[in-house]
């Protein structure tokens, strides 16, 4: 049985809460990607995603220095590192996430994303699924 921690990513670029939104964006840009998990000495508290600089900052019209927690999401689905693959993939299909963080004794250890899973070929079909369902729904994350 493959877990998430055999397929995640440990290397996980992070943002404090009190960087600002355009640092965020800044490393979103940076490492290509459209999230950044929010963390205070390796504790989660959160992720910030493109989404939500869009909606909580730019239409809001606050600064670009406005502290990444005051937009951040917080209350964020999880996994532990020994969750099954087939589990994750499930879970984030209903729940509508494409990176999922890992978290051991509440510290980020890891992120594990659809494409990770999917390279596991038994869970591909899964992945891809999952994929497919937060693609064609708007409302990921609120």
């Amino acid at each position: 049985m493959k877990t998430v921690q055999d397929v995640m990513t440990t290397e996980v670029e992070c943002c404090r809460p009190d960087d600002t939104v355009y640092d965020a964006a800044m490393k979103m840009k940076d490492y290509d990607v459209g999230s950044i998990p929010v963390t205070q000495d390796k504790n989660l508290m959160g992720m910030i995603t493109d989404r939500d600089i869009v909606l909580r900052c730019i239409a809001e019209k606050k600064p670009n220095t406005t502290s990444v927690s005051d937009v951040m999401s917080s209350n964020i689905i999880t996994s532990e590192p020994n969750m099954d693959i087939h589990q994750a993939a499930r879970m984030m299909a209903e729940k509508q996430i494409r990176r999922l963080p890992i978290v051991e004794n509440q510290q980020l250890i890891g992120i594990a994303s659809l494409g990770d899973m999917a390279v596991d070929t038994t869970t591909d079909e899964e992945a891809s699924f999952a994929l497919s369902e937060i693609s064609e729904r708007p409302e990921v994350h609120h």
